[in-house]
């Protein structure tokens, strides 16, 4: 068994062959003069594990490359972040179902998908293979137990993502709430923790993914000015559009944190200690 990789996806990749003490297989990437994506693997193995995660159309495309170049293996997909999975309904008319669209496309060579904290657990049912979902709540809060924080309050952005920052505070035995907001007026909205005061705490706002920041800027902002200690924010993927993470730095949230499911700057906590044990336990 191998480990082969997308060139986005390079890092985990090699920590996930480290866990499980596999080869990593040499793959070199390049376009042609009009803009193709072309791929070269090395040598390849009877089984092998590929590592990608779809972030943009070029991400896509390279994924679909690399499972049919790897054909005639039996092959695992481990997607760590799978783009286009928040449209997972039709929400107008004419409108597709993205997340059932790119499920349908990636299923043909693999066997079998493992993919991390995906928007909806409903999206693993458009594969076409046996597909699980892991959480890395576990090691998002094993990550916070090791910051210099006393007692720190975990809040999730919204009702959607309790259950996660549940997940997370169950790591350290932290008070977990929610955040609501409180519209004032037309133009005036409050944001605050539903049912645990935050004044004088260090604050912990978790989700599984960080696209823009806007509504955490704001409630980061929001937070601070009723007294709050400090912000943080941790995340399993940081998406960071559109200047996200300075927007973040700017509202006063004191640290920024993501996962390695997108590779970035942030990317502080390793989602291969828990793909790898998956990875031989499925």
């Amino acid at each position: 068994m191998k480990v082969v990789t997308t060139e986005k996806s390079q890092v985990l990749g090699v920590k996930i062959a480290e866990a499980l003490d596999l080869e990593i297989v040499d793959t070199r990437f390049s376009r042609f003069p009009d803009g193709e994506l072309y791929l070269r693997t090395g040598d390849l193995d009877g089984e092998t594990i590929l590592v990608g995660s779809v972030m943009d159309s070029d991400t896509l495309v390279q994924l679909l490359l690399l499972i049919d170049a790897c054909d005639g293996s039996e092959n695992t997909l481990v997607l760590p972040y799978m783009g286009y999975a928040r449209q997972d309904k039709k929400f107008h008319e004419g409108e597709p179902i993205s997340a059932r669209a790119i499920a349908r496309a990636l299923s043909p060579g693999v066997a079998r998908v493992v993919c991390v904290n995906i928007h909806e657990e409903s999206v693993l049912d458009h594969f076409q293979v046996p597909a699980r979902n892991l959480s890395l709540a576990p090691a998002i809060g094993e990550y916070i137990a090791a910051m210099p924080l006393a007692d720190p309050l975990i809040l999730a952005p919204d009702a959607g993502a309790s259950a996660f920052a549940a997940a997370v505070a169950g790591v350290g035995g932290w008070n977990c709430d929610e955040l609501q907001k409180t519209r004032l007026s037309g133009d005036e909205v409050r944001i605050t923790p539903r049912a645990i005061d935050a004044e004088g705490r260090e604050v912990v706002i978790v989700d599984d993914i960080i696209a823009t920041g806007g509504t955490l800027a704001t409630a980061a902002s929001m937070l601070l000015a009723q007294g709050a200690a400090g912000v943080h924010a941790a995340c399993v993927h940081g998406v960071f559009s559109g200047g996200a993470y300075t927007r973040l730095r700017h509202a006063g949230v004191k640290s920024v944190v993501a996962s390695d499911t997108i590779e970035g700057g942030a990317s502080r906590i390793t989602a291969a200690a828990c793909i790898a044990p998956a990875l031989t336990s499925a």
